[in-house]
């Protein structure tokens, strides 16, 4: 949530060094990653696609189904928003039919997306570099609007967009195969509707004075804008991770003036901050919600259905103690 690098050579220069190299490993490089069944399927015919992240995996897979090899290159664990790529992710993007990002600035925050489609001869403007984020209304975190945050997805009617945009980017590219993308991305927008109703019947019962999500974070802003919920956070943009003593005082006075029944912190983020305001407060931190990865399969949040749903019930049940 950064914003505009201003951009350098050297980290261009460096990617495509490191590009030209990793060109000469490709085809080993194909053959030993994972899928690579599938990979050597798709110099036959399949769509090869490079996604940012975890999310925009699942959200491209459901939509591309057989049709697609897909790549994503930011490990769950890591955060997109500052990312060094790798070898094989400079091989696939500059072999890649589509590279999807998300968007909304999500990827530029350290320039790392830009110097990678430079060094892959791309760049943002290429018609086969797709943001999912296209024709979102945009939410800022600052007053003076000069940052975007870029969790749209968190909006499911938002995220129905981003299933729009892959269908119609897959249907350019392939057009032969337009009907399965029209049907497999009319399936996924029929379930993720469905989820979006479910979110509006359920958090639309929490009594409006309970109806508030604080989190370490502002990456829910899309969410509570669209559901009616309260919002509290720590930091907004992403530079004051740690949380500073004043961010933490704020929201501990908020907490305790709001009566807030829980908290709650995303996976991939620094606990410290939310556990202080937690020892402060005596309110409990009640579960993790996801907001830049998926989760693990075991646990049903392993795809962006699962996440949602995951979100929704520990939502509500920390806020309504159910």
């Amino acid at each position: 949530m950064r914003g505009r690098p201003s951009g350098g050579g050297a980290p261009v220069r460096m990617l495509a060094v490191m590009l030209v190299l990793a060109l000469g490993l490709t085809a080993a490089a194909w053959a030993a990653a994972p899928g690579a069944a599938d990979a050597q399927a798709g110099a036959g015919g399949k769509v090869k696609v490079v996604v940012t992240f975890s999310i925009l995996h699942d959200i491209v897979r459901n939509v591309g189904g057989h049709r697609v090899e897909i790549h994503s290159m930011v490990p769950i664990g890591q955060d997109p928003h500052e990312y060094t790529p790798t070898p094989l992710d400079m091989v696939r993007a500059a072999d890649a039919d589509l590279i999807f990002w998300n968007g909304l600035n999500m990827e530029l925050g350290d320039g790392w997306f830009e110097n990678l489609l430079a060094a892959a001869g791309r760049s943002l403007d290429d018609p086969s570099v797709v943001a999912l984020a296209e024709g979102v209304e945009p939410l800022y975190l600052t007053a003076d609007r000069r940052e975007i945050n870029p969790h749209a997805y968190l909006d499911l009617l938002n995220a129905m967009q981003y299933v729009r945009n892959a269908r119609d980017a897959l249907m350019a590219v392939d057009p032969e195969h337009a009907a399965v993308y029209e049907a497999n991305a009319a399936a996924y927008l029929a379930e993720l509707e469905e989820l979006h109703r479910r979110y509006v019947e359920l958090l639309g019962s929490i009594p409006e004075e309970r109806r508030i999500l604080v989190t370490s974070e502002r990456a829910f802003q899309y969410l509570a804008a669209r559901y009616g919920l309260r919002e509290g956070y720590v930091w907004a943009i992403d530079t004051d991770e740690q949380g500073t003593p004043l961010q933490i005082l704020d929201l501990v006075r908020f907490v305790r003036t709001n009566n807030v029944p829980a908290l709650f912190v995303e996976s991939n983020k620094d606990p410290r901050a939310i556990e202080t305001v937690s020892r402060e407060t005596g309110v409990p931190i009640y579960a993790k919600v996801y907001s830049d990865e998926l989760g693990v399969p075991d646990e049903g949040s392993g795809t962006f259905l699962g996440m949602m749903e995951w979100n929704l019930q520990v939502i509500y049940s920390g806020l309504t103690g159910r």
